[in-house]
């Protein structure tokens, strides 16, 4: 229970800050056009800066343990909400559609919220869980999407990943112990702290240029947004809970997992001709819904794991 609550009120400063980047927005105070230039910063830089200061601590064979069982527990998760997505799919927009129900916004929503109930220890685990997400959306994902597989272009994406080379870095400083001077240490940790308020501010511009109205008139985006919100961290709740996956690394996979569509579906609506407002409402929909959806998540991990 005390996860819940600790869930619930995290997940209301977040919405404030997101009702921040939303009145912002909809005022002019910041421009629409200053969307990509914070997403561009917050991807090449503060989720990085956030990552390795994460690594940054005192060596212990139990948590490298965990980072193990994280890549295994991210994994099935990760396929889970692939085939769970790719199930009764039809129309014009399938691809687009899929994606949106395969992957969840772990990055945006997931990394404040897993920082504030677990701390760096919980940043390292959810470091695991984004490298194979991101291996995952830029293969699977990827794929789909573009109907097409070209393994030179999707090598290339995955191999210069910011948060994959960000996780790399990490773990030659935490296996290597490697101190890092304060110099260093402190600015990487000071730029790392910008990622929830300007990952939600981000989020509350999304939502403050969406028409609110006709998304929550379209089916199709409440049949996504079910599948990503309820049906697949159900489903995945249920194998964890059978394979007796009871600790913070399931905790942390599963919250991760419980997250809202990937805002990067928006984005590839856009570069890959789908209909941009189905594949923003989906976004916008579940951001707004995981407002209640993640603290519930959080209370049922808390009694039942």
């Amino acid at each position: 229970m005390e996860l819940a609550m600790i869930t619930t009120r995290q997940v209301m400063e977040l919405f404030c800050m997101i009702l921040a980047g939303c009145i912002c927005s909809k005022t002019g105070a910041i421009k629409v056009e200053a969307k990509k230039g914070f997403s561009d910063l917050l991807l090449y830089l503060v989720v990085p800066a956030m990552v390795v200061h994460s690594y940054m601590t005192e060596f212990d064979e139990k948590i490298l343990a965990n980072l193990v069982l994280t890549l295994i527990w991210s994994t099935i998760a990760l396929v889970i909400g692939i085939v769970v997505a790719t199930a009764k799919m039809k129309g014009s927009d399938k691809p687009i559609i899929c994606f949106a129900g395969m992957f969840s916004n772990a990055a945006y929503m997931g990394f404040p919220l897993i920082q504030a109930l677990f701390g760096a220890e919980g940043l390292m685990y959810a470091s695991v869980f984004v490298t194979v997400f991101n291996i995952l959306l830029w293969t699977v994902g990827y794929s789909v999407v573009t109907k097409t597989t070209n393994l030179k272009a999707i090598l290339k994406t995955i191999g210069t990943s910011p948060v994959i080379l960000s996780v790399i870095l990490g773990l030659i400083l935490y296996l290597g112990q490697i101190p890092v001077p304060e110099v260093i240490a402190e600015p990487v940790r000071l730029i790392g702290n910008i990622n929830t308020p300007l990952a939600m501010i981000i989020t509350g511009m999304i939502i403050g240029t969406s028409d609110l109205k006709k998304m929550a008139g379209n089916p199709m985006i409440w049949y996504v947004t079910v599948i990503r919100m309820v049906l697949v961290p159900a489903i995945c709740f249920v194998v964890f809970r059978v394979i007796g996956a009871g600790s913070m690394v399931a905790e942390v996979v599963l919250l991760l997992e419980a997250c809202p569509c990937a805002a990067i579906t928006s984005v590839f609506a856009v570069q890959y001709g789908y209909h941009e407002d189905l594949a923003a409402g989906t976004v916008v929909v579940s951001t707004l819904l995981s407002i209640v959806t993640l603290p519930v998540c959080a209370m049922l991990l808390t009694v039942l794991m």
